[in-house]
């Protein structure tokens, strides 16, 4: 599976066949997600910066809520966390999704806004990569994410929807996150390609955190 990143939440997943595009976002944040077609398109929300589908050629199926789909050989779970720490009272609901292809399992939870509960966490934990919020300000803050990840248990943490060049909104960097978390070191990729055999079955002694270069 190649995972690409084009900023804010918006990833594209592409499998043998299957493209999943997650959190579409319109130019009014700044950036542009590339027009393109895609299988699925998953939406956690309905903010501008999350939900812009007809950026994207039409055609795909869209998921834009809690419940269990199944695309094209693409496996949707979605559960409904809140975007804020009262219980939606602020910014109301959001979508995390667990996507599985290609025997790999993704979890995006998109503009989640507090620590996930024991229910969700026995929905989410143990993905092969977590793609989470580390930039702040609307969502959870650098320290719950990393509280997160240790939740949650991925192999590999892909952090979003923090300050890039261009962005217009209002986010902090990863830094905090990084160090938060306590990794030793990260890896800077362009895109990031990951196999089921490449990860194996035996989970790694440090979850491995890449930052990916957002693509315009």
């Amino acid at each position: 599976m190649e995972i690409t990143w084009y900023g804010l939440s918006c990833f594209r997943l592409k499998s043998r066949g299957v493209t999943v595009i997650t959190d579409p976002y319109n130019p009014e944040s700044g950036l542009r997600v590339p027009r393109q077609a895609a299988s699925v398109i998953t939406v956690s929300h309905a903010h501008d910066d999350h939900c812009c589908t007809s950026a994207l050629r039409a055609g795909a199926y869209i998921v834009s809520g809690p419940g269990i789909y199944e695309v094209q050989g693409a496996f949707v779970i979605g559960i409904s966390t809140f975007h804020d720490k009262s219980e939606g009272a602020e910014r109301g609901r959001n979508t995390a999704y667990r996507i599985e292809l290609e025997n790999l399992s993704i979890c995006h939870l998109g503009d989640i806004g507090n620590l996930p509960n024991q229910e969700q966490i026995e929905l989410l934990t143990g993905a092969d990569v977590l793609m989470l919020p580390v930039g702040g300000r609307s969502t959870i803050s650098a320290a719950d994410a990393a509280e997160t990840v240790s939740l949650l248990e991925p192999r590999i943490v892909i952090p979003m929807h923090y300050k890039i060049p261009g962005l217009f909104f209002d986010l902090d960097t990863p830094t905090r996150f990084i160090k938060a978390l306590g990794v030793e070191s990260t890896e800077k990729l362009e895109t990031l390609t990951v196999t089921r055999s490449e990860l194996g079955s035996d989970p790694p002694e440090q979850v491995r955190v890449v930052l990916l270069e957002p693509k315009q």
